[in-house]
């Protein structure tokens, strides 16, 4: 999927703002901050300010979604009922997408944030997903002649989880925080062309195959059910750096430096979910602007989720091991841009 999917609306303000902490305060002889606001007031503003590129999935079945009187956006999909057996498209519940985008300083950082109050049920602790390795759609019912059997302990973020991304689709990397009942994690990815453009073949120079392309889960956490989180995802770059950081409650929870090259191609710990391909590359220098998702998702499958460049570790998941009761309700509110010129 391309960038010019989005009608690049200008629905926020993006002057600068004078809302500053004292550190932020002291240090604004060195750095400019902006801060942009991007809620909604109700769902027509809502609809300007956000795109489902993807369709609303499960909102089709039964879900639903709201703005409340407090300007909360509200997604709810209980339980699940659109999955499918192919590519990364069982991931996605609902997923709405900025209709702007936020420019990455040279020198900088471009920091996404939101509150976020998730409820998962039908989540079930130590989950066992099962599947048998083969071609999308070979495997139908558990129990069946499997040649292959594959399975996997699935979190319970990856069961049902609340979400908030951002994104550039033109490489292909995100970044990811996923909120359930007990549980939060934070993820980094680098999506293949057969997912974010199938036009491309691998002869073109964007192409993104298997040696670059990754998804792997940083940090997990529990946390309390029926709380609300304030999460923020922050991308810095300059000369010598290209970090990304994931906060929660105003504090740090995972930084992964060298976006672009896989955690374990790197030697650093992570939680071992999933192990890359490839090396990977460096994208500092194209990481020049990202828009906010969000929505709710699912991550059952096994990596690399069934890309053509290796058949052999396809993994099918019959649909009884995709949606098992499971659900997800999230509260979105007070969406914040900050961007720090350096």
């Amino acid at each position: 999927v391309a960038t010019s999917l989005f009608a690049l609306l200008a629905c926020t303000e993006t002057g600068p703002s004078a809302i500053m902490s004292p550190d932020e305060s002291s240090a604004r002889s060195a750095s400019t901050i902006d801060r942009v606001s991007y809620d909604s007031r109700d769902l027509t503003e809502y609809t300007q300010h956000w795109a489902n590129i993807y369709g609303p999935l499960s909102l089709a079945a039964n879900g639903t979604r709201r703005v409340d009187p407090n300007g909360a956006f509200i997604v709810s999909a209980v339980p699940f009922q659109v999955g499918a057996d192919f590519s990364v498209f069982d991931h996605l519940k609902y997923i709405a997408v900025s209709t702007q985008s936020f420019p990455v300083p040279a020198s900088g950082s471009l920091m996404f944030s939101v509150r976020i109050e998730a409820s998962t049920p039908g989540t079930q602790a130590g989950r066992v997903i099962h599947g048998c390795y083969g071609a999308p759609f070979s495997y139908l019912h558990v129990g069946d002649p499997c040649a292959a059997p594959w399975q996997a302990t699935a979190l319970e973020g990856q069961q049902a989880g609340v979400v908030l991304n951002m994104i550039n689709f033109a490489t292909g990397q995100l970044f990811d925080w996923f909120v359930s009942d007990h549980q939060v994690f934070a993820l980094v990815e680098r999506l293949p062309s057969n997912v974010t453009n199938p036009l491309l073949t691998p002869a073109d120079p964007g192409y993104v195959g298997l040696s670059g392309a990754y998804t792997q889960i940083v940090r997990a956490a529990d946390v309390k059910p029926g709380k609300k989180y304030d999460v923020s995802i922050r991308y810095t770059r300059n000369a010598t750096t290209s970090r990304v950081e994931f906060l929660l409650d105003g504090k740090s929870f995972a930084t992964v430096d060298h976006v672009g090259v896989p955690l374990d191609q790197q030697g650093v710990p992570y939680t071992g979910i999933y192990p890359s391909l490839g090396a990977g590359a460096e994208l500092k220098n194209s990481l020049d602007s990202f828009v906010i998702g969000h929505g709710l998702f699912s991550l059952l499958d096994a990596f690399p989720f069934q890309h053509p460049e290796r058949p052999d570790l396809s993994v099918s998941v019959p649909m009884s091991e995709r949606l098992f009761g499971q659900g997800a309700t999230g509260s979105f509110s007070k969406f914040e841009v900050t961007t720090t010129h350096d």
